[in-house]
């Protein structure tokens, strides 16, 4: 913290199909005015001496009055967007009544749809967001504004896999492959880095495989965070550049699974542009105190929602 004073801190555990995030609510800004975020998620991410969890998402009100969330990896670097920690804000701006069931939220400078939606499996309740697809970004430097790169290759990424660009507010480049290799994934993420002639500002990078007309499989190496169990946008952008390329049934609600579970996509062009709809689960495992004091990390959990279980359980379906 600013000072390196002892700073307690509530949050809410939570995942989005397996992506887990430390959840705090900062609309009351004077609470916490004195908390420097991006040493908190470097801290309180870390998942050998802190609580551990795939990023910070912190739900805040901005001056214009639309609620937001603001999301930090566990570097401390922050992310434009966030699909899986959307629903997670969502869920919890609705039941505090900070929004409605259909509502608006703000991440990143860009206002995205959510609404409560049916189920991601028997039992689990799912939150929805609606995310404009852009196939064309700042972020990659590699294509002309205007063009479109969508299972093309990139030499300076891969000789072999076919990649396709889109920008969910964050930047991405998925490659479908017939079967998923963690180490190329991982080797993938790291070459990226070092690619700044080519995404200057890094991108999430995905692999994914078609199981069908109606399912694929996704795996991401998440820009700041390394390999997680899923990526809500990653999911978003493999789903929707296997509907443009026609691998899967544009229009259609596919399925996509990962290794946290699995989430629904809805994949939509029309003359006014690409929207593919995220919907999957919103859990609260438990609630905590995180207290920060100089260089030590310590939780208190202080109750459990009983929830995990049930997505345990439900994952095992």
């Amino acid at each position: 913290m600013r000072d390196r004073t002892m700073r307690e801190i509530e949050f809410i555990k939570c995942h989005g199909s397996g992506n887990d995030f430390l959840l705090v609510d900062v609309v009351d800004e004077a609470k916490y005015a004195d908390v420097d975020w991006r040493e908190f998620a470097r801290m309180a991410c870390d998942r050998q001496s802190g609580v551990g969890s795939d990023g910070v998402l912190l739900v805040v009100r901005h001056e214009d009055g639309v609620y937001g969330m603001d999301m930090l990896n566990p570097d401390g670097t922050r992310a434009e967007m966030c699909g899986n920690g959307i629903r997670c804000v969502a869920r919890y701006a609705m039941e505090r009544g900070y929004i409605g069931e259909r509502a608006v939220l703000r991440s990143g400078g860009r206002n995205y749809n959510v609404e409560v939606a049916g189920e991601v499996y028997p039992g689990i309740p799912a939150y929805a967001v609606d995310i404009a697809i852009r196939l064309w970004s700042s972020d990659f430097a590699f294509f002309a504004e205007g063009e479109e790169w969508l299972s093309r290759k990139v030499e300076a990424l891969s000789s072999e896999l076919c990649f396709s660009a889109l920008s969910l507010g964050n930047p991405h480049m998925v490659a479908r492959v017939e079967q998923i290799s963690l180490d190329t994934l991982t080797a993938l993420g790291e070459r990226v880095k070092v690619l700044k002639d080519v995404v200057p500002n890094g991108v999430n990078v995905s692999l994914y495989e078609c199981l069908d007309r109606r399912s694929i499989f996704v795996a991401t190496y998440e820009r700041g965070a390394g390999i997680t169990m899923s990526c809500g946008t990653a999911m978003t952008a493999s789903a929707t550049a296997a509907a443009l390329c026609g691998e899967v049934d544009c229009g259609e609600r596919i399925e996509v699974r990962n290794r946290g579970g699995r989430v629904f996509c809805t994949t939509h062009k029309t003359d006014d542009g690409i929207t593919t709809r995220l919907e999957g689960n919103a859990t609260f495992e438990w609630r905590g105190v995180v207290t920060i004091a100089e260089d030590e990390v310590t939780y208190t959990i202080l109750d459990e929602s009983g929830e995990a279980e049930q997505w345990h359980a439900a994952t095992q379906l």
